[in-house]
């Protein structure tokens, strides 16, 4: 056979993939509720965050997914504490990407889900989280009412900030596009989809070419997995030309069989070889700034 113009063919059917097109890792380094009981290898202090994020960039991670997390452990969105990790993260990693959570899972008002969009200097994030509607996650829910999503979008659009937007079912999507034509929201979006928990989207193959097929056009995508299913999505996303997300938050294994316990790193170094055996090298932060529409890094 040949390499019928050195393309690998979308999975939507849709669309061709250039083999070089450059691939973003984004890395959910903490999270909220992945304990160092389960893994203790999930980073809560500044300096575990910092360090970790310095581990995952050599590795290859160019955009930061991050949580902050009292000295108990449990969640925390103080401002002063996220002006911490922030700032230790910039110094170590100067050029990549930050993007800071506002998520409604533990935190439910409008002034601590936007403390952090708040922040100034080094410590200013380059991208926010922004989910795109409620559901329910294995125990509890999430609620972000219309309301607060666009009262958070409004405030991110104000202080500079990026939308990292945040979909787990196909009407979350349709709510962004409705979102952009109101002009809450900015294009090019930069779309995050989110498969296999329980209580939203499926991780089959079917359930992201459905979801890919449905963004507005000229979206950037990238596309995780909740647990066995962070790899085959990530894999998936890679042939179908998005970007990935990886990390402890989102998984604390290395293995389908749950016997070796993750890091940061060890699942941004196989996502990195799964991409160079795919044809799909690595962005760079300058890379992935361009990619994104980000100005360059102060």
């Amino acid at each position: 056979m040949g390499d019928e113009g050195n393309e690998v063919y979308g999975l939507s059917g849709t669309s061709s993939i250039p083999l070089q097109k450059k691939l973003i890792i984004n890395v959910a380094l903490t999270g909220n509720f992945s304990s160092k009981s389960a893994n203790p290898n999930v980073p809560t202090t500044p300096e575990e965050i910092a360090s970790d994020a310095r581990k995952c960039y050599e590795a290859g991670a160019v955009f930061f997914h991050i949580h902050a997390r009292e000295s108990d452990g449990t969640p925390s969105c103080s401002k002063g504490l996220f002006e911490e990790i922030l700032a230790k993260v910039r110094k170590k990693c100067p050029d990549a990407i930050l993007c800071a959570t506002t998520s409604g899972r533990v935190f439910k008002t409008f002034e601590q889900r936007a403390a952090v969009l708040d922040l100034e200097g080094e410590s200013k994030p380059d991208f926010a989280s922004l989910s795109m509607g409620s559901m329910n996650f294995p125990t509890e829910p999430s609620v972000n009412s219309p309301d607060m999503i666009e009262r958070l979008a409004r405030h991110m659009a104000a202080r500079g900030i990026r939308p990292e937007l945040e979909v787990f079912e196909t009407g979350m999507i349709n709510y962004a596009a409705y979102l952009e034509r109101k002009k809450f929201l900015s294009h090019p979006l930069y779309i995050n989809l989110f498969f296999g928990l329980l209580g939203t989207m499926p991780g089959r193959f079917v359930d992201i070419v459905h979801q890919v097929g449905s963004l507005p056009a000229g979206s950037v995508w990238g596309a995780a997995g909740g647990g066995k299913f962070q790899l085959p999505v990530n894999t998936c996303a890679i042939v179908m030309g998005g970007h990935v997300r990886v990390g402890l938050e989102d998984n604390l294994y290395y293995d389908y069989g749950k016997t070796v316990l993750a890091t940061n790193e060890m699942l941004i170094k196989r996502i990195a070889r799964i991409a160079d055996e795919l044809g799909r090298p690595i962005a760079t932060p300058a890379q992935a700034r361009e990619i994104l529409g980000l100005k360059a890094a102060p």
